[in-house]
């Protein structure tokens, strides 16, 4: 049948097709099993509210020491934060950065809020957040994130080794 025409073959291209072909599947799974992140908007988020300090007692004590670094003020009524240990959200959630408005017993795992209790978090005052003891330990990746609660956008994120 094809016994008369074989000008149409070639096992030398037939070898460096399948060479490119097996090398570019090759390349599609290396990429997605390194799939590049493209949540550009996470890494745009700015560290304005830092983790300066936390405290380990003898009892782990987990005390958060978190300043404003930026360079204006923010009402304190207007934010809430979030607290991750190690990429898992925490079981509180601190609706007020003011330290007189927040109420520990409405809150699971925080105990008080102390270092501010005026209407406004200024640039450069720090606050602290005592958390329930042994929520923190030495080595724990900590990652701190304030919200606007008029917008509920994220306008802070700050990762912290204790």
């Amino acid at each position: 049948m094809f016994s008369g025409n074989t000008d149409a073959t070639s096992p030398v291209m037939g070898g460096i097709l399948s060479i490119a072909i097996t090398m570019m599947l090759a390349v599609l799974v290396l990429l997605l099993f390194h799939m590049p992140s493209f949540a550009l908007l996470d890494s745009e988020v700015p560290a304005i509210f830092k983790i300066t300090k936390i405290t380990h007692g003898t009892k782990f004590d987990s005390i958060m020491i978190v300043k404003n670094t930026g360079s204006i003020g923010y009402k304190n009524q207007n934010l809430y934060a979030k607290t991750y240990k190690n990429g898992i959200p925490l079981d509180c959630v601190i609706s007020t950065m003011n330290g007189h408005d927040f109420i520990s017993s409405h809150h699971f795992g925080i105990q008080n809020i102390k270092g501010m209790s005026g209407k406004t978090w200024y640039a450069n005052l720090a606050i602290s957040i005592n958390y329930k003891d042994r929520t923190f330990h030495p080595g724990d990746e900590v990652t701190f994130e304030v919200y606007d609660n008029t917008t509920n956008k994220i306008i802070s994120r700050h990762m912290y080794t204790a």
